[in-house]
């Protein structure tokens, strides 16, 4: 029996890939659970549209994304921190002060998209990526100063 699949099915297969299974095994179990439903033309048809949409909206989001990637490359953050000796900073900086720090400038991000690739403990430049989307990753500059 042919199913195509609502939801990944671990050992099977990922959403909306059209699988061969047993019938015990599509009826008792795959569509009890609503994670298939029988292959019949009009499913099949329902699919591909719901495919072509799903494309559609991810490339217009892609395109909104790279927009604000643009943005975010064009600024420059500055955080003031508390400063002991040798240049090194009292704790470190952290993905939420950093995103605060681009709330302030009408950027906001979520702080689980922000990625310190190293500590960030002493003075100077460091380069942050943001994972706005899988295929849309933005690079800024963040400039730690000493408070005055």
């Amino acid at each position: 029996m042919k199913v195509i699949l609502l939801e990944d099915v671990k050992g099977l297969g990922k959403k909306d890939d059209i699988k061969e299974v047993k019938e015990g095994y599509a009826k008792n179990f795959l569509i009890k659970r609503n994670l298939a439903v029988v292959a019949t033309g009009f499913a099949s048809e329902k699919l591909t549209t719901d495919k072509k949409a799903r494309v559609a909206a991810e490339k217009k989001e892609i395109a909104r994304l790279k927009a604000i990637k643009k943005e975010l490359e064009a600024t420059n953050i500055r955080l003031f921190v508390k400063v002991g000796e040798e240049g090194k900073i009292f704790g470190t900086i952290s993905n939420k002060q950093i995103a605060n720090a681009l709330a302030e400038k009408d950027l906001k991000v979520d702080k689980k998209a922000i990625q310190i690739q190293h500590r960030i403990n002493t003075v100077g430049t460091f380069e942050v990526k943001i994972n706005l989307h899988r295929q849309v990753i933005a690079k800024i500059n963040i400039n730690v100063v000493p408070e005055e």
